[in-house]
């Protein structure tokens, strides 16, 4: 399921924890209790780096977003808020 690019901050935010919770089999309220400065690669033991990539080609089949090489950094995955706000660029690329 594709989400349209007019999504708001609160559904984009909704979104995201949805796909860590389900890549990441974690519970879903674990997932609904990330803020900003939650730690996520480095943090989570079940963030390891196979499941990196997972997680990207989620984002990718469910924001509707293409995710080039050279935009994954450890800074983007260090944090929720990190990742939210790569999304968030990346579905209002202005």
């Amino acid at each position: 399921m594709t989400i349209s690019h007019d999504l708001d901050e609160a559904g984009l935010d909704r979104e995201l924890k949805g796909l860590i919770a389900d890549v990441l089999g974690l519970d879903p309220a674990q997932a609904e209790a990330f803020g900003p400065e939650s730690g996520l690669f480095g943090h989570l033991p079940e963030l390891d780096s196979m499941a990196v990539a997972g997680l990207l080609t989620e984002m990718e089949d469910r924001l509707g977003i293409v995710i080039e090489d050279d935009d994954v950094d450890g800074e983007m995955l260090e944090t929720y808020g990190g990742l939210l706000a790569f999304a968030k660029a990346k579905l209002d690329p202005r």
